[in-house]
């Protein structure tokens, strides 16, 4: 069991915790694993943080949960926190020197910036919750650069230019990552194949039990929570390798379902409806024009 989450409410906290000097600047601070005190001596920890973190991490001597996922890092590994979220940390003596970064930008520094609101495009930070990015060796050169850029920025002595500059250098940190993930849709082929293969088996044996009718059709929730997966990575996922959001998979296996019963059955479409874990058939047939431009009853009569 994990304690009660201890919550970090500014960066200045989180350098006293892990015995680091006073941050240069008390908004936004780059840190080296390898400077750090432990976070604990034994056991398991839940942090909560009051700002953004981006960080690498490799050869911990720890591991992190986030969601359901448990990450070691012994290669370079990338993820990102957004305020709020919960980090478990669980202390492991395992030989290993921990290496790699974190970078914390509390949300009052980017106040009056256009990042104040577009940084939440940038799925990734809830991505966070349950997914990690996986860098190659010249996408992590590409993202050291950059946050390099950063560190000094706010280490030099700060003038009017400099949050400009360093918001300019977030920015570009942030687009790189996201094409760092959506490089990672395409890379993991093989692994996100089987993902595919076992959503369908999933879906087929929800529709095909009695799931429907007790619990009507599967959220999009109940699905990321079967793959240990966040539903906005899950949409993302989906829709580069099938072009349809999560929502759109499901109701495409709905209405392949629908029109097995409609072909094969002398069931009447509220009976349909009904398996089919609707409660009204006005709203299944709604749904079944709108995806196939024809009534059940015209699909049925087509059919014949």
């Amino acid at each position: 069991m994990f304690d009660s989450p201890i919550r970090i409410k500014t960066i200045s906290q989180f350098h006293t915790l892990r015995g680091l000097p006073k941050p240069k600047h008390p908004l936004i601070s780059v840190i080296n694993f390898e400077d750090m005190a432990p976070a604990l001596e034994s056991g398991k920890q839940s942090l909560i943080f009051d700002f953004y973190m981006i960080s690498v991490k490799r050869d911990m001597n720890h591991k992190y949960r986030y969601g359901q996922q448990d990450y070691d890092f012994d290669e370079g590994v990338m993820f990102c926190m957004a305020p709020h979220q919960i980090l478990s940390v669980i202390r492991e003596e395992n030989g290993k020197n921990p290496s790699g970064w974190m970078m914390m930008i509390h949300p009052d520094f980017l106040w009056h910036t256009p990042l104040a609101s577009s940084i939440k495009k940038y799925e990734f930070f809830d991505y966070s919750v349950n997914e990690a990015l996986f860098l190659s060796e010249d996408e992590e050169i590409k993202v050291q650069q950059i946050v390099e850029n950063i560190r000094q920025e706010y280490q030099t002595n700060i003038d009017t230019f400099s949050q400009s500059i360093i918001i300019s250098q977030l920015e570009t940190l942030l687009n790189y990552s996201q094409r760092f993930y959506q490089r990672q849709f395409i890379t993991r082929q093989k692994a996100h194949h089987q993902f595919l293969e076992k959503l369908e088996i999933l879906l087929n044996d929800y529709f095909d039990g009695t799931h429907l009718k007790e619990h009507g059709l599967p959220s999009v929730q109940f699905l990321s929570e079967e793959f240990k997966m966040s539903p906005q990575y899950m949409r993302s996922l989906l829709k580069t390798l099938t072009g349809r959001t999560t929502q759109q998979y499901i109701h495409e296996k709905l209405i392949e379902k629908a029109k097995d019963r409609l072909t094969t059955t002398n069931l009447s479409v509220s009976e349909i409806a009904y398996e089919l874990g609707f409660e009204h058939s006005q709203s299944f047939s709604k749904l079944f024009k709108i995806k196939t431009n024809v009534s059940p009853l015209e699909f049925r009569r087509l059919f014949n």
